[in-house]
Parts: structure tokens; sequence; C-alpha cells
């Protein structure tokens, strides 16, 4: 398709929506539900117009567009982290991100950082959806137990939750397999004759945290591995987290030979302690993570881990959220399917 101009007569021109469907040889109702409701208009033709919209600077008015479909087309993200750890900064959810504002920006909404204006009442998120005049949002899971966050599930504002079971009229929430993604780390270490496996967790008071212990429990009971208690040490997601727990570890009486550490950044930090004690990873101690972000595969010799769909949770974000937006009931909650990478911190031949 060749480059499409139109006549401007100054830089203040604005191209219209009857001009962008003439040139595409659509009617203006098309190009009105390509940005309205775009899941209605066949992909061809979608990104015909999408992309003719570009060259010739179209850009839908969005107060008539909020009119015509009762819609702001805005979504707020509800992160509420501790300050001393900024929960943003962490690379797994800056990729679930990615995954949320692609998905949610093929859709047509855009993704709005929500704050509370320094607000500590129980219905401040429900003030902060309304005074943005946002149709739904996304938490995110900070193992926080703010009332707030409750009563904003319970409000009927769509709400989709990440890592966090919410109970409303349109709340439901998206997570991994954490129990069968930790039991998948365990039964994997010892596959590779490993007999005394710890665990570095995350937080307890954390969903992910909890439950990815719980299924290291489950995995040694249904192996018939003894479960010790001074084997296990609480991290905090964090690679610092992960250097102090595994240091915890490796003062023990009985040094373990593996480990199945609950999250990937923690595992950097346990792999780093290894090495400072003059140990050998996979020889000495071999060191499953879980999450399979960026570093796993360049931090030496390649992490071990238990991937998670980071593109999969935005696309179940998305859908479940637009879906409410659009009237539909709350969907049922998803859970999403782990994966075991092998490298080479838990087996010499890779």
């Amino acid at each position: 398709m060749k480059p499409v101009t139109a006549r401007c007569d100054s830089v203040w021109s604005v191209a219209t929506i009857r001009e962008l469907a003439r040139l595409c040889g659509v009617s203006p109702a098309t190009v009105s539900r390509v940005f309205n409701n775009p899941e209605v208009v066949n992909a061809k033709t979608r990104e015909q117009v999408l992309r003719t919209a570009r060259q010739i600077g179209y850009l839908p008015n969005e107060s008539a567009r909020t009119l015509a479909t009762k819609k702001s087309f805005m979504v707020g993200l509800l992160w509420d982290t501790d300050h001393r750890r900024p929960g943003w900064r962490h690379p797994f959810f800056q990729e679930i991100l990615i995954g949320l504002k692609t998905a949610l920006s093929g859709r047509g909404y855009h993704l709005l950082m929500l704050a509370t204006s320094g607000e500590h009442t129980d219905d401040a998120y429900v003030r902060a959806a309304r005074r943005h005049n946002l149709d739904g949002v996304v938490m995110i899971d900070s193992g926080t137990s703010d009332p707030s966050l409750r009563h904003l599930a319970e409000s009927g504002v769509p709400c989709v939750s990440l890592d966090r079971p919410v109970q409303g009229p349109r709340a439901t929430y998206v997570t991994s397999d954490n129990v069968g993604g930790a039991r998948q780390a365990v039964r994997h270490l010892h596959e590779q004759g490993r007999q005394a496996i710890a665990t570095i967790t995350g937080p307890a008071h954390t969903r992910p945290g909890a439950e990815r212990l719980q299924g290291y429990q489950e995995e040694l009971a249904l192996l018939r591995l003894p479960y010790r208690p001074e084997h296990v040490a609480e991290g905090d997601f964090y690679v610092t987290g992960g250097e102090a727990a595994m240091r915890r570890l490796l003062e023990t009486d009985e040094r373990p030979d593996a480990v199945f550490v609950a999250g990937d950044e923690m595992a950097v930090g346990a792999l780093r302690a290894i090495a400072e004690a003059g140990l050998k990873v996979p020889e000495d101690i071999a060191v499953v993570g879980f999450d399979d972000i960026e570093v796993a595969a360049l931090v030496p010799p390649g992490l071990t881990t238990i991937a998670q769909d980071k593109d999969g949770f935005g696309a179940a974000a998305a859908e479940a959220l637009v879906s409410m937006i659009n009237g539909a009931d709350a969907p049922p909650a998803r859970i999403l399917p782990t994966t075991l990478v092998v490298r080479g911190s838990s087996t010499p031949s890779i």
C-alpha cells in the first residue's frame, strides 16, 4: 500500500473521520467501530484504517467518543507497594506490564497509573477511579491488607487482580499455578539426584510466596524426602533478600545440595552467595528459580527456572476486564500453567 497523503491548508489542519473513511474506502461508521469497538471489525480492515490514520495524522475525538460510547477507554493500574521496595522496578512485573499494555492497547484502551492523592480512607481507590472516570482497574498484588482494595473490588467497578484473589460483583483475578510450578522445580532437582533440597521463599503474606512454599512441601512429601525447617529461608523477591537467605542456608549443620528459589531475582542473589562461599553451581549446589525474567538466561551458568506466562497474564487480564466493562458477569479466575526451563544451574550437561 502506497503512503496516503491528505491535503492540509496549514499545520493546524485536522484530518476528519470522513476523510479517513474516504481514503480507506469504508464508511465513517466502520472507522468509528475501529476506534470504539475494534473487536467487531475484521483484522484486515482494522489494520488498514489504523495505518492510514497514522499516515494522515488522524486522532479520534476522545470527548465525542466518550459521549457516544459512555466509556472513557481509560483503565487504572493500582499498585500499592511498600515505598522501600518499589515493585514497579521488579523485572517480572515490568514484563507483565508490557503484555498488559499491549493487550489493552489492542482493544483501544489506555493505561493510567492510579494515585489516591494521599487519601487513606476505605473508599480512597473507589473515589480515585470515579474521579478519573475509569472504565476499570487492574490491581497488582503487593501483599498488603489495605481494606480500600477490598472496598474497590466490592464497589462494582470492573476489577482484575494479578496474583491476589478478589471478590466482588465485577471482579476476578489472574494468577500462575504457583503450587504446580514449585512442585515441578523440586521434582526436577530430585531427578538430578539431589536429596537435601532447600528453598528460599517469597514473603509468607503474599499469595505467590505462600503457594510456592506449599508446592515445595507437597513435592517433598510425595518424594518421601525429609522436610527440614532449617532448610526454609524467607526472602523478599529481590536480589539482596535472596543473597541473605542463601547465606543462612549455607550456615546450617547439613548444607543443602540443591535449592528451589521462589523468584529469579532472589536466585541471582543466591548464586552470588554460593560463589562467595567458594562453592560451584551446579556441582556443589543446584539452583532452580521461578519467573524466567530476562536475566535468567544471561547469569552464569544460566538459571534453570519455572517460566510464568507473562504475555498470558496481560492477555487474560485485558480480556476479562474488557468483557466486564462491556457488561458481562465476572468470569472465573484464570490460573495459568507454568513451564520448566532447564539451563546450567541445575545440570552440568546444559
